[in-house]
C-alpha cells in the first residue's frame, strides 16, 4: 500500500488526498477510530502526532475551499494578507480570502470572500495555504474601502522592507480611484522617509 507522504505543512489533508495515497474510505475511518488521524471537518483530517502549524485555521479553510479535483481555491488576501506580511498594523477580526468568480461553496461564518481571478504571479505559497503577494495585497487594499486606513502604512512598510518598488505600485493596472489611492500612499511614504532621514 502507498503511504501518505507528509511534509511538515501537510499534516492536514482531505479524504480525497488520503484515498489517492492508498487509503480506502473504510481505512480512513479506522485511522480516526485508532486515534492516528483527527477529523477536523467533514472530509478533512489532521495527523495527531505532528506539531500544530502557525495558522491551522488558514490551512483548514484552504482545504475546505477545494474544487472537485482537490485543488484549494481560496487565497488569503486583503487585511488577512496585510497581517501575514506584517505590513501595516492590520489585525482583522475576520479572515479574508479571494476566490474565483464562480466559487459557490459555503464557507464558515467569520470569513469574507472577495471574488477575482488570480494568476500564479498574484500569490505565494505559505505553510499549507496560499496568500496574495505584497504587491497584490496592497492593490487589493486600495480597492477595498474598508481597508483604506491601512494603505499608507502598508505601502511604507512594504517599501522599507523591499517587498515592492514604487514603480510597481504606480504602474499597476486599476481604476482611476485605485490609482489615486496608490499614488497618494506612495507620496506619503516618500515624504515620511524624507522626514525620517532628516532626524
Amino acid at each position: 500500500r502507498v503511504k501518505i507522504s507528509i511534509q511538515p505543512f501537510e499534516r492536514y489533508f482531505t479524504a480525497k488526498q488520503a484515498f489517492d495515497a492508498g487509503y480506502t474510505y473504510p481505512e480512513q475511518h479506522q485511522q480516526v477510530r485508532y486515534g492516528t488521524w483527527i477529523r477536523e471537518e467533514r472530509g478533512i483530517y489532521r495527523l495527531r502526532d505532528y506539531p500544530s502549524p502557525s495558522r491551522p485555521d488558514l490551512i483548514l479553510y484552504s482545504l475546505m475551499s477545494a474544487d472537485r479535483s482537490g485543488q484549494p481555491q481560496a487565497v488569503a488576501s486583503h487585511e488577512t494578507a496585510l497581517a501575514l506580511h506584517e505590513i501595516s498594523d492590520a489585525n482583522p477580526a475576520r479572515i479574508h480570502f479571494t476566490v474565483p468568480p464562480g466559487f459557490r461553496k459555503k464557507m464558515p461564518k467569520g470569513i469574507v470572500l472577495h471574488k477575482a481571478q488570480l494568476s500564479e504571479r498574484d500569490w505565494e505559497q505559505h505553510e499549507g495555504y496560499r496568500v496574495t503577494t505584497p504587491l497584490r495585497t496592497i492593490l487589493d487594499t486600495a480597492t477595498w474601502p474598508a481597508s483604506w486606513a491601512y494603505l499608507p502604512d502598508a505601502v511604507y512598510d512594504a517599501l522599507q522592507r523591499g517587498l515592492v518598488r514604487s514603480s510597481q505600485l504606480l504602474l499597476a493596472d486599476g481604476t482611476e480611484e485605485t490609482k489615486k489611492w496608490i499614488r497618494s500612499a506612495v507620496e506619503a511614504a516618500e515624504e515620511r522617509e524624507r522626514r525620517r532621514l532628516q532626524y
